[in-house]
């Protein structure tokens, strides 16, 4: 009989994912480069993490004017924010906007979820094979799956046998939940479940909160953005850019050279209460040292605690939200609109899940070591298998049969957090390795989109077919990785997602790399100078 199967698309680059990082580089291989690309993405539609993450109070924790592209000044100036930290259906509508403006959408095909990519030696290609039956072959295989994309749903004994409904925030219906009536769970304390509570807890009839770990928030003060800051944005369009791209964390923002050992009380509570009322990120640039000295740290850190005690009116709820464990910002450091003040509702109870963990999930709700408590709705703000898990669950396949799964059995290995040794001409923008999560993920997004743009663009110059990161070239990074974050205070928070604690059975590893962006950017711009040292490049 003929063969009736679909040969392969065969294209210069294949790119996983059409969030910010999929559609920036879409753009710089398709309309820079000339290149044929196509953009396999699961969803429906554009948008990436905030796609999937409609969560009820979901919202950017960067600043509007900083939270998007600054590769182009025509954007920029086209599109106009309308609050300070923009929320989920805002900046779904400016992804859209840029996908519409950039005609993005004719070269990605959506709705196609990636199931496995395999790299074939003899022809220097990469088949890529999709849930609906379609294979794709491409010299460069680019993942831009997203950092925090991998939803994490918590193994919980009996949760099949409940009643209600469950959700997990980061997959949540398209539709909405109904919470009018409903006597709700909000498993997780997080920066999500810290945006969900205030508005769950608005709608329910009764919202109880399951705390494991306490956590530090500071307010976000959000509000409308004036018509004379959105001009100020518009006219410093290049002081923007630079200061994002000259800062350690990619924000609009520098921190402060003073240390807060170097002040006196009175002086550094009234710094404190100035960055309070201000609110947002920005209340850790205060100092120098915060995330560099546990005695600097603790000053914030207990400044933080007396405002939870100060805000929540009933002293065991609010030593519970005050008992937190880590350093301020060894975690990421949530912002928040009236977390703490939901506490102060008569329909909202927090339950200490440390003292008395979950046993299981019942039919009519969920039991702890000593309680059970009776809910019609849970959701699960739990958080995600971060960095790792959007790549792992793509089954990829690199040189010689080697699995990433297996490459990274013993956690995450990279160079740059560009590329992984055993897997020719892959590259993982933002991946384990890189400042990534740690940083204002745009500012991260637009140098790796461009610094591959540019590597890609030099070897099809120099007639280059393959690149692959070296063994030792990724051995020396994982140390400096591993240098960098011992030089904060960030591995001190053994819960962290940071460090994979998340998720049980993953390896303990800090993923990403807290050497800062600006320092970064420019040891990737020194890896290319020098021929793109630490790869092996092939014609």
């Amino acid at each position: 009989m003929p063969d009736t199967m679909t040969p392969p698309v065969a294209l210069d680059a294949v790119i996983i994912g059409a969030g910010f990082s999929g559609m920036y580089q879409l753009h710089l291989l398709r309309d820079r480069l000339g290149m044929n690309v196509t953009v396999l993405e699961a969803g429906e539609g554009v948008g990436g993490t905030w796609y999937w993450n409609r969560y009820p109070g979901a919202r950017c924790d960067s600043e509007s004017h900083s939270y998007c592209y600054m590769f182009s000044r025509e954007l920029q100036q086209e599109w106009e924010w309308s609050e300070r930290y923009p929320e989920q259906p805002e900046i779904m509508r400016y992804m859209n906007f840029v996908a519409d403006r950039l005609d993005l959408r004719r070269s990605i095909r959506f709705g196609t979820r990636v199931t496995g990519a395999r790299y074939d030696a003899a022809a220097n290609r990469w088949h890529v094979d999709t849930q609906g039956g379609e294979s794709f072959q491409a010299i460069y295989l680019i993942t831009a799956v997203g950092c925090l994309s991998t939803a994490n749903v918590p193994q919980m004994p009996g949760l099949e046998t409940f009643a209600g409904d469950w959700y997990h925030t980061g997959e949540w219906p398209q539709s909405g939940v109904d919470f009018a009536g409903k006597r709700v769970g909000l498993i997780g304390t997080g920066s999500t479940g810290i945006q969900a509570a205030p508005v769950i807890a608005a709608q329910a009839k009764h919202l109880t909160v399951f705390q494991r770990t306490a956590n530090y928030s500071v307010p976000a003060h959000n509000a409308p953005l004036t018509p004379e800051f959105k001009q100020w944005v518009k006219a410093n369009y290049e002081q923007l850019r630079a200061l994002m791209r000259s800062t350690t964390n990619g924000h609009p923002f520098t921190i402060a050279e003073r240390s807060a050992l170097d002040a006196d009380d009175v002086e550094r509570e009234a710094l404190f209460e100035q960055a309070w009322a201000k609110g947002g990120l920005q209340f850790r640039a205060i100092f120098k040292d915060l995330l560099s000295s546990l005695d600097a740290n603790a000053t914030a850190a207990e400044f933080i605690k007396r405002k939870i005690r100060s805000i929540v009116r009933d002293p065991a709820t609010a030593e519970l939200l005050a008992d937190i464990d880590h350093p301020y910002a060894a975690k990421r450091p949530p912002i928040d609109s009236h977390y703490f003040e939901t506490f102060n509702r008569e329909n909202v109870a927090l339950v200490d899940v440390r003292s008395a963990p979950i046993a299981r999930i019942t039919p009519t709700g969920l039991a702890t070591t000593t309680a059970e408590y009776e809910l019609d709705i849970i959701v699960f703000a739990t958080g995600f298998d971060a960095m790792t898990g959007p790549l792992l669950r793509l089954n990829i396949e690199g040189r010689d049969g080697l699995t990433l799964r297996e490459a990274w059995a013993a956690g995450p290995r990279s160079y740059l957090g560009l590329q992984v040794p055993g897997f020719p001409n892959m590259f993982t923008i933002t991946g384990p390795g890189s400042p990534s999560v740690l940083c204002n993920m745009p500012v991260a997004i637009e140098q790796h989109a461009e610094w591959i743009a540019d590597c890609i663009s030099h070897h099809r110059g120099q007639r280059i077919a393959r690149m692959e990161a070296t063994e030792e070239a990724a051995d020396a990074w994982v140390a400096e990785v591993n240098r960098a974050a011992e030089a904060t205070l960030l591995p001190q928070a053994s819960s962290s997602w940071y460090l994979g604690a998340n998720v049980p059975g993953k390896p303990r590893v800090f993923m990403p790399y807290a050497g800062g962006m600006a320092h970064y950017a420019k040891i990737c711009a020194d890896v290319a100078a020098k021929g793109y040292e630490g790869f092996t490049l092939m014609a």
